[in-house]
């Protein structure tokens, strides 16, 4: 198998993972909920499916950062929760009743969850002290969603949703062809010294408690958004190119973020952005039928996304020393895309209703932001200043 013979060829294959990972979230998370639409299922049934896409992040993440920490393995995981992902995710061509789609979207999300977190280590241990280039990675990641977000609008525009598995598949097939690549080095684990307890303190507590409750306010952006924005009258494809529209914002973010981050520091960005968060949700209960109002929500994904995400990686990087770092990652992505992404879908499921309470979604949305801007003012200064 060919192997990387330097850092930048290394990084190059990085950025294949990230285009590929979050081109599979570019199809599956705008989508999803249109494609269980098409086969039938109502509001609360499809608010159910998504949470369970959320919800997988709660303990998978954490059982394979214990593995990856415990054994120093990082790509090595990366190479079968790809590998397994996308031969579980075979599974989901077939029209199958709620409770096979819900078995089917837990098996294959209990194997895609191994990835992301280590990915996330690889790169930034690989880039050491040139860490200020991690936007730059990350953005092809971006670049992935736009691509399919758009292009996937238009495809089920043409050809209806059926078309999303056969998406889906050749982008999970893409993903593990650009992990075979990376270089098997073990992380070095040290066994002969006792690891530091693994210790919730206070900036610890109020930043994950921020982030559960920012990924519950976008929990109706990641299931009905798509679902709203036709209820409005837009088709797929204008509805892609929105969500596009946001995600550029985003990769323009990252491109800024380590700028901002050693100028202002981890707390005040999470602050302005989570508030701006807040305002993104209620311009959509309010201004969805207004383009402009609509195009400034998307915009502000800059900073309920690019912002904070790159923000809280930082964080967590720096508040766990090599040891601990799988684990780090993995809970922030379970607690906050895992507990809060499932609640706060499901919720909107049932609130959301037969349609009719699609405005009211969107207010809680905003409830839960301004509640985790509350929590973020909690958390200790010298604990999360970026130096």
């Amino acid at each position: 198998m060919f192997q990387p013979k330097s850092t930048e060829q290394q990084l190059r294959w990085l950025c294949a993972c990230y285009f590929f990972f979050f081109s599979i979230l570019g199809i599956m998370v705008p989508y999803l909920g249109v494609f269980f639409d098409s086969r039938g299922f109502d509001a609360q049934e499809i608010g159910f499916l998504l949470a369970i896409l959320m919800a997988t992040r709660i303990i998978a993440p954490n059982l394979w950062a214990i593995v990856a920490d415990r054994t120093g393995m990082r790509s090595e995981l990366i190479k079968i929760g790809a590998g397994a992902a996308a031969l579980s995710y075979l599974t989901f061509f077939y029209d199958g009743s709620l409770t096979y789609l819900a078995v089917s979207l837990a098996v294959y999300t209990f194997f895609w969850n191994a990835i992301l977190a280590q990915l996330e280590v690889i790169t930034l241990e690989t880039l050491g002290d040139d860490a200020n280039r991690y936007g730059a990675i990350r953005s092809w990641g971006s670049i992935g969603y736009i691509v399919l977000v758009v292009g996937g609008g238009f495809a089920i525009d043409y050809f209806g949703p059926q078309i999303l598995p056969y998406i889906g598949m050749s982008l999970f097939i893409g993903m593990l062809v650009s992990a075979l690549p990376l270089p098997s080095n073990r992380a070095v684990v040290d066994k002969t010294q006792k690891r530091k307890p693994f210790v919730f303190d206070r900036a610890l507590i109020w930043f994950l408690l921020s982030a559960m409750l920012l990924q519950m306010s976008a929990g109706p952006f990641y299931g009905f958004f798509v679902l709203y924005l036709k209820q409005a009258g837009y088709t797929e494809a204008a509805a892609g190119i929105f969500v596009a529209l946001g995600v550029m914002a985003e990769i323009v973010m990252f491109m800024y973020a380590p700028k901002l981050l050693g100028r202002f520091g981890v707390k005040l960005l999470l602050v302005v952005s989570i508030g701006l968060t807040a305002v993104r949700w209620l311009l959509l209960a309010y201004g969805v039928e207004n383009i402009v109002f609509l195009s400034i929500s998307q915009m502000l994904h800059a900073f309920t996304f690019g912002l904070t995400h790159a923000a809280s990686i930082q964080f967590i990087h720096k508040h766990f020393d090599v040891s601990r770092r799988s684990q780090g990652q993995a809970l922030y992505a379970s607690l906050s895309f895992g507990v809060g992404g499932a609640l706060g879908t499901w919720l909107c499921g049932i609130i959301w209703g037969d349609g009719s309470g699609a405005v009211s979604t969107w207010i809680f949305a905003a409830a839960c932001a301004f509640v985790s801007m509350l929590a973020v003012l909690f958390i200790p200064k010298p604990e999360v200043h970026s130096a």
